[in-house]
């Protein structure tokens, strides 16, 4: 929680509940008074919990853990937790989040709590790394990852699970910094990543009006290595960003507060992809607006949120293969409101969301558009009875297209003792087939430019039900869980497979897919200032029709990190990461594959930071079947930096 020095006691209990709501969450005095250093997580149900005793299975990152790595963007922020895989959704260098081996399309990106979706516009292979990209690591706070279905709170899309990217807030105090980050390649051409990042807070009118600015710029050359089946093509195509984000609170009284959040993102890429053996340019610029005016209030007996979003994509598509260059736009509004408080015992939690997507697109759509409309309604109740906590929870969702769907969810925490829990539950969750998917109006260029996807109107909604069993342990030196997972998927969405001889794909539903596995971790004091920490995961993810594995899932995952408080202002680490052997589309499978980094963080002088690393120190290359797929892994990388505090 935020602490600002000078402020009185009540300011600061109400400035903590704010804080706590951070744009979704409903927050209590006894929570929010709390003196702890503890983290207390806020997505898995909208209330304040340690992790230990959240409603679900749940892992974050902090500003001091981004502040010790070389992160780019969320993905490579998250890659290290429990239950995650970081998978090329390209073979040019865009990645996607896969939470307990579901693709990414089943992972809900949040900021702040609120959507940031621009799949409609650029399909799952892209959307989603445009996605990552859009939000300024600087200006991130914590992020929140919660494995499992919740679509009982947020709807479509988190059937596999949700990243919540919690921004930094203003201050009171006058705050701030400055920093570079190069990232550079050893081994091929190019591929070197500069950035520089500015932020700045205080209060404009003392105790009533607070604003914060980042402001983010980072360029990386195309990167080019022999590996390739076609040298003269790129594995990392070039990329140019710019990122800033503001906030503007305005404290109302003691009762509320006015939020106005301003998101721009510009993001545009260049790169020579291998097009059966020649070179085919293609340059894609995608710029991006997010605006969210949030009323917070925090009366006697219940808390309340008001909020409107407005998030547009304008991406300008230029490729070879195309032949013509796209014009699109994706138009999202939503209004949502939310009540929380307490009757009786029960902490109540419900509310009512309202979503309007429209698009554009001219290469697949002509002249014309398409949208569709979502109306939801839900309502959590979070109860004990002794040492047993348990959640309930739903959620009606009414598509335009697809109708209503109910996503029910009910959750339990037992505490053995404070140190010592088992939790579990179960969930119903439903993802809706996008634009692209169920419009026969909507057809995207594929098999490098030899045939197109079309979509069909005849799919199904996917739903599934989930299901966890687990136990977490900490103590002062040490901890431990286990968790075990099982989701049963209806009616899953696939694309064709093209046989190199259709000229026209399209989609269709899987019956039944089962993805089950068991997540392990644990970490331990070896010392003073030596910390060993590892995770585990073990997905089984199958096809119940033709019992075959699902594409790019590995069966094993595995981290492990070693931390070192060398001295009171030198941190050090080192981690390997593994990612075992996964099929892909083509049915041909690929070995697994681990890297070892290393890194240090050095305070100079009081506020000067130095940083300094190597990722991929072995310099280790995935097999012969994954190049020849262009799926390269990045070779051994050196990154520095640099950072000023005030």
């Amino acid at each position: 929680m935020y602490q600002h020095q000078g402020d009185s006691v009540i300011k600061l209990t109400r400035l903590n509940r704010a804080l706590c709501v951070l744009g979704l969450v409903s927050s209590f005095t006894a929570m929010a008074e709390s003196a702890t250093d503890e983290v207390m997580v806020v997505t898995a149900s909208q209330t304040a919990h340690p992790e230990l005793t959240a409603p679900a299975s749940v892992s974050y990152v902090t500003r001091e853990d981004l502040d010790q790595l070389v992160v780019n963007d969320v993905a490579e922020a998250i890659r290290k937790l429990p239950g995650i895989n970081i998978n090329p959704g390209t073979s040019y260098g865009r990645n996607e989040i896969k939470i307990r081996g579901l693709a990414a399309d089943y992972t809900l990106l949040l900021v702040n709590g609120r959507r940031i979706n621009s799949r409609d516009a650029l399909t799952s292979a892209y959307g989603n790394d445009f996605d990552l990209s859009s939000i300024p690591m600087s200006a991130v706070e914590r992020i929140e990852v919660i494995r499992g279905p919740m679509s009982s709170l947020y709807g479509a899309d988190a059937l596999g699970g949700v990243v919540n990217v919690i921004l930094r807030k203003p201050t009171e105090d006058v705050q701030g910094s400055v920093g570079y980050q190069y990232d550079g390649i050893t081994k091929g051409s190019g591929g070197d990543t500069h950035k520089l990042n500015a932020y700045v807070s205080g209060a404009l009118v003392p105790d009533t009006l607070l604003a914060n600015l980042i402001v983010e710029k980072s360029d990386r050359d195309a990167w080019r290595t022999n590996k390739s089946v076609n040298p003269d093509t790129d594995v990392l195509e070039e990329r140019d960003e710019l990122n800033i984000f503001s906030n503007l609170k305005w404290l109302v009284n003691q009762q509320q507060d006015i939020d106005l959040d301003l998101l721009y993102s510009k993001d545009d890429r260049d790169a020579d992809w291998n097009n059966w053996g020649r070179a085919v340019n293609n340059v894609q610029e995608l710029e991006r607006y997010n605006v969210a005016l949030t009323h917070n209030g925090y009366w006697e007996n219940f808390d309340s949120r008001l909020r409107y979003s407005f998030d547009e994509s304008k991406l300008m598509d230029d490729s070879e293969l195309n032949g013509a260059v796209g014009d699109i736009k994706q138009t999202n509004n939503t209004v949502d409101v939310q009540l929380s408080g307490y009757v009786g015992d029960h902490l109540l939690t419900g509310g009512a969301e309202y979503r309007d997507i429209k698009l554009k697109n001219n290469l697949t759509l002509g002249s014309g558009s398409v949208s569709y409309n979502q109306a939801a309604v839900y309502l959590q109740d979070e109860f004990s009875l002794g040492d047993l906590a348990i959640t309930l929870g739903g959620r009606f969702d009414d598509h335009e297209i697809y109708g209503g769907e109910f996503s029910p969810r009910a959750y339990a925490v037992y505490k053995i003792n404070d140190n010592w829990v088992v939790k579990g539950g179960v969930g119903k969750a439903f993802k809706a087939p996008s634009l692209n998917q169920y419009s026969d109006a909507y057809s995207v260029l594929a098999c490098r430019g030899a045939c197109s996807v079309v979509g069909n109107p005849n799919l199904k909604a996917e739903t599934s039900l989930s299901y966890e069993l687990g136990t977490s342990y900490e103590a002062s030196r040490w901890g431990a869980g286990l968790t075990l997972f099982e989701n049963d998927i209806e009616d899953m969405i696939q694309a064709e497979n093209w046989d190199r001889v259709k000229t026209e794909l399209s989609y269709f539903n899987v019956d039944e897919a089962e993805v089950k596995g068991v997540e392990t971790m644990a970490w331990f004091d070896l010392t003073d200032t030596i910390t060993v920490s590892a995770n585990y995961m073990y997905t089984s993810a199958e096809d119940k029709n033709t019992k075959k594995d699902l594409i790019l899932t590995p069966k094993h995952t595995a981290n492990v990190q070693i931390d070192w408080q060398a001295l009171d202002n030198l941190h050090a680490y080192t981690s390997y990461q593994y990612t075992g052997s996964q099929y892909v589309r083509s049915g041909e499978k690929l070995d697994g594959y681990g890297t070892l980094d290393l890194g240090a963080r050095y305070e100079a002088i009081k506020n000067l930071n130095l940083k300094l690393g190597v990722t991929n120190l072995t310099d280790e290359e995935r097999d012969d079947t994954a190049t020849q797929l262009d799926y390269i892994l990045k070779a051994r990388s050196v990154y520095a930096g640099i950072s000023y505090d005030f």
